[in-house]
């Protein structure tokens, strides 16, 4: 057993305030302004980044264009055009059917020639059509992926910021408690972030 310094009352082994007076004892773990401190320890600073994707979406593909009026900008819209034109299995049908036209000659004309025309017209002509088409997916799942991965980020962003102001509350709370210990500091509230 020990004894209080301010009033002499005896105290229990690793109390930290007496019991009869409420004063801290001398050398009970920490005190009451250092838990507060450490409590604000923490500063939230927002990474820049945020701010700035708040106010600028990412952009679609089709949204990426040259400055308006420029010639640069038209050889943009037609090279769109075409490759949105010619990247449809319509187009691949139509293809199909041209080079169907002159398989004909191609067989009168022996191997050697069906195998330029299978390799030259059939091959290069439709399978281009067919290749855009795949890649028209696989482009467009890619972009919704890229905007599935922005939303969930942004949602993420949201919840942290909720379990902030939990952790702001709590901090308050533990405010509370520090201050209401006898004999203990007041430490300034926290400042929640902006």
């Amino acid at each position: 057993m020990s004894t209080c310094g301010a009033c002499g009352s005896e105290v229990a082994a690793g109390a930290v305030f007496c019991s009869a007076c409420g004063v801290r004892l001398a050398g009970a773990g920490a005190r009451p302004e250092h838990l507060a401190s450490a409590i604000r320890a923490y500063h939230y600073v927002p990474h820049p980044h945020i701010e700035k994707r708040k106010a600028k979406p990412p952009k679609k593909t089709h949204d990426l264009n040259p400055r308006p009026g420029s010639l640069a900008r038209f050889n943009a819209w037609l090279g769109v055009r075409i490759t949105n034109g010619v990247g449809t299995m319509w187009c691949a049908y139509v293809f199909a059917a041209l080079a169907l036209i002159s398989l004909p000659d191609a067989i009168t004309q022996g191997k050697a020639a069906t195998i330029a025309w299978i390799a030259q017209t059939f091959l290069q002509l439709v399978l281009l059509s067919i290749i855009m088409v795949g890649q028209k997916v696989e482009g467009a799942a890619s972009e919704n992926r890229a905007i599935d991965t922005y939303k969930d980020a942004e949602a993420l962003l949201a919840e942290v910021m909720e379990i902030q102001k939990h952790l702001l509350a709590q901090d308050a709370s533990l405010q509370h408690l520090i201050d209401s210990f006898p004999g203990s500091a007041q430490v300034p509230a926290p400042t929640p972030p902006e």
